[in-house]
């Protein structure tokens, strides 16, 4: 088990036994990855309001649209961020619960190699591959 001030490696996370699955150092290295997601996705946030605050006037029709375009751009991604924001917050809540970790359908463990590359996995891979079918179905 890794010390207090030694913070814990992905490698490190992968090497623990199935049995230590979402002891304490697990839970508390996806609380600072996703607090840290979550610090990121605020930042730039006001980065972009600062942005789209700034009124340009453009004397070519062609800049103002490039400019307009950007900003919509922008705007997207930034709506996109909002939506991860929400899955940040309850995940992080799902550590405060102690269901982090743990598929909301199954009830089987998500597994860290997946929780690694989406920290705000809710379902296992088999279970949100049935989600996707079924969604493609009613689609």
């Amino acid at each position: 088990m890794p010390t207090s001030s030694k913070p814990l490696t992905e490698a490190a996370l992968l090497k623990m036994p199935a049995s230590a699955y979402m002891n304490p150092a697990q839970l508390a290295f996806f609380r600072a990855r996703l607090e840290a997601l979550r610090d990121e996705m605020l930042s730039n946030a006001a980065d972009t309001g600062e942005t789209l605050k700034e009124n340009e006037n453009f004397a070519d029709p062609n800049d103002r649209a490039t400019v307009e375009e950007e900003h919509m751009l922008e705007q997207r991604v930034r709506d996109r961020e909002r939506k991860l924001l929400k899955k940040i917050h309850t995940a992080i809540s799902r550590i405060d619960s102690g269901e982090y970790g743990w598929c909301l359908e199954t009830g089987e463990p998500i597994g860290l190699p997946r929780l690694l590359a989406r920290p705000t996995a809710e379902y296992s891979i088999e279970a949100q591959e049935r989600h996707e079918k079924m969604e493609r179905l009613r689609a």
